[in-house]
């Protein structure tokens, strides 16, 4: 038996839970309930993060304490999380004296190192508040293009990034006021002494995704580490550090310590031994984070943990971010949706199914499109599994299945030996896999049926053909509610109910069951109701949901409001950051080639795209079909006939409109400010660019 300590990134006590956070719970949930359903071991440990500016802020705007705000929210997420069956094994917060301990531990091993250096910095400070500024907290003119009401690290208007001393005319989110440019002590840890270590951690197979892996040699490794700045100067709701007082250890110094606390005080309450969990490397520690935290979750938090003697994690599972309906969530048209909104008007059996359907084992951005929820729901889950089981069970209520299992073709054999590659899926968050999968033996089943007709057998002389016929397909609906169950635990309990057997084991796909009573068919899942969608989306414009500021929003910078300055990056072009070093080997891989417009036209239903055909010369000629998001920059018409330079070799890419076979190079920030690249005269389509 596997013996897993499973974690998500703790959520923010600054904000209700919305749909985008519910992609890393639910995933996480799946994974813990999949390894506990095949006799694993494993312990699903969260707590709410609750330290930072934000929350002092927020308390002192309501009046009230930073712990009533806290308290307030915890039992919120909570409610959130168990309506979504998203269950924990211990769900603590990072206010405790457990974390208050070990932040100690860590620290004291900072100390004991030599890692601890002090400096001053510089930052905004705000005189009537009282306190210092993160960059969120500070507004002015953007110093590049003197665009107004800009945050203070970034421009939205140009992109351009920035200090917020940079600023014109700077103000104060928090008073109006304008602030002051003014110096604090501030405690670093030189991680860079770590380098060789996270070095080598991060780029272990086991441990990280390749993407990720590759992102942080790129962006990180690859030269020295900054100090990692770890203190905040009061007024700071924190933790005040012992040996400097008047310094708060940053908030992401104490929320992933809150991972080991809150495990502590599990064990402490269950009796578990501490020790067996994060000290003496029998059990795996797993994380499950979003891509915006990889840097102190792969960089900062090994370094804490292999300083102190804390077991290292056996894997960093990465996911990317929630769109809906291919854009950013919004609040304006509704697609920013609390988790309590979405309660109040769909079934969480639906969304745990779509995220399913949607997981994969990258960091690729995970599309909420709503009509295809409404759909794959309907079709799947309505359609195939529910139905597998109401179209049979009625004929055999208050019989039993047959004694013996009938003959059927192979199905059962089948469905049977497809539980070790479903298995292999959900063990490497492959859920997409996993339910295609799933799905495909809810089709053969279902096919089964149309077959068999069992609607078609009436009377006493074909009694005994109906009993079989509806206990093979009972028993192929069991197979596939036991392979569902980590995704739809519900739809386990009811299948349980239905057939006088709770699913308990994962291999009780192996063996069909017989015998069994039959008791009546209760519904267990409605069809998506599109007018309850679409009644959601209308109460999240409307605001009904608004209970309080999201934990993440990428746009948003620091969740917390504090300024995350800490993890180096590369020079910032033109407001994009200048991409992570490539050899000679690598550039070549890519084939630039000359290409002249043949056509161009716009495409129906699309803002940014026009469909356009390049020849690359060549006999027989060589041609192109590239959608490309030049719409607005320029006429479909103007571009025949014109020389651009395309990526020539790039895999084929389907799409909505069709099949895109290349990507014509341009430049610039988007939209109306697209410029396309083309070669001097004299050049000819065909030829490759060197």
């Amino acid at each position: 038996m596997r013996r897993i300590l499973v974690t998500s990134a703790l959520p923010y006590a600054n904000g209700h839970i919305h749909i985008g956070h519910l992609v890393e719970y639910l995933q996480t949930d799946i994974w813990v309930r999949f390894q506990k359903l095949r006799g694993e071991r494993a312990v699903y440990i969260c707590a709410d993060d609750t330290h930072g500016t934000a929350i002092m802020i927020r308390a002192r705007q309501e009046g009230r304490s930073c712990e009533d705000v806290i308290a307030d929210m915890s039992e919120a997420h909570q409610r959130d999380f168990a309506d979504f069956g998203i269950e924990f094994d211990h769900y603590g917060s990072t206010n405790s004296d457990a974390n208050r301990e070990v932040c100690g531990e860590i620290w004291g091993a900072f100390r004991r190192e030599g890692l601890v250096s002090e400096k001053e910095v510089e930052q905004l400070f705000d005189p009537e508040a009282g306190t210092f500024l993160a960059d969120r907290f500070v507004r002015g003119e953007c110093p590049k293009c003197g665009a107004a009401d800009q945050y203070g690290d970034s421009c939205d208007k140009c992109g351009a990034t920035y200090s917020p001393a940079d600023l014109k005319n700077p103000t104060s989110t928090l008073s109006g006021a304008t602030p002051e440019l003014r110096s604090a002590a501030h405690l670093f840890v030189d991680i860079e002494k770590l380098h060789g270590f996270l070095d080598e951690w991060t780029q272990n197979d086991d441990h990280l995704q390749p993407e990720i892996a590759n992102y942080l040699k790129g962006h990180f490794l690859s030269g020295p580490l900054r100090p990692w700045d770890i203190s905040r100067p009061a007024p700071y709701f924190g933790f005040e550090i012992p040996d400097s007082p008047g310094n708060y250890w940053y908030v992401w110094f104490d929320a992933p310590i809150g991972y080991v606390s809150s495990t502590r005080e599990w064990c402490a309450r269950t009796g578990e031994d501490f020790e067996t969990w994060w000290r003496d490397g029998t059990a795996e520690v797993r994380h499950f984070i979003g891509k915006d935290i990889v840097y102190f979750h792969t960089l900062f938090w090994p370094a804490m943990l292999k300083t102190a003697g804390y077991n290292l994690p056996r894997r960093v599972q990465v996911h990317g971010f929630l769109t809906v309906n291919g854009e950013k969530m919004s609040k304006s048209k509704g697609t920013f949706v609390l988790a309590r909104t979405y309660l109040d008007h769909l079934d969480p059996i639906y969304l745990r199914y779509y995220y399913a359907t949607k997981l994969g084992t990258t960091q690729d951005d995970l599309d909420l499109n709503l009509e295809e929820f409404i759909a794959k729901n309907n079709a799947d889950l309505v359609g195939k599994v529910v139905n597998l089981a109401s179209r049979t069970a009625r004929f055999l209520k208050g019989k039993s299945l047959a004694a013996t299992y009938p003959e059927d073709e192979g199905l059962f054999a089948h469905a049977a030996a497809e539980g070790d590659a479903i298995a292999a899926a959900y063990e490497a968050c492959d859920f997409n896999q996993a339910t295609r999968r799933i799905m495909a033996l809810a089709d053969r089943a279902n096919e089964f049926v149309e077959r068999a007709e069992p609607w078609k057998l009436k009377g006493p002389d074909q009694a005994d053909a109906l009993r079989n016929v509806c206990t093979i397909a009972l028993n192929l609906f069991r197979q596939i509610a036991v392979y569902l169950t980590p995704v739809l635990p519900r739809l386990a309990e009811q299948t349980g109910a239905l057939l006088g057997k709770p699913i308990a084991s994962w291999d009780e796909v192996k063996e069909p069951l017989l015998g069994a009573e039959v008791a009546k068919f209760k519904a267990m899942l409605q069809r998506v109701d599109p007018e309850k969608v679409t009644a959601m989306v209308a109460s999240s414009a409307d605001g009904d949901g608004k209970a309080g500021a999201p934990q993440t929003d990428e746009a948003a910078g620091d969740p917390k409001g504090d300024a995350a300055s800490d993890a180096p990056g590369r020079p910032v072009l033109e407001g994009e950051e200048l991409a992570a070093e490539c050899t000679i080997d690598d550039f070549v891989k890519v084939d630039l080639r000359v290409a002249r417009v043949v056509t161009a036209e716009e495409v129906p239903d699309a803002r940014k795209l026009l469909k356009v055909t390049l020849s690359l010369g060549g006999e027989p000629e060589v041609t192109r079909t590239v959608f490309a998001g030049i719409k607005k920059a320029y006429e479909a018409e103007k571009l025949i006939g014109r020389l651009v330079v395309v990526v020539a070799n790039l895999k084929p890419r389907k799409m909505k409109f069709g099949v895109s076979e290349g990507m014509i190079i341009a430049s610039g920030p988007g939209g109306e400010d697209v410029f396309i690249l083309s070669p001097d005269d004299g050049a000819k389509a065909g030829q490759r660019v060197h």
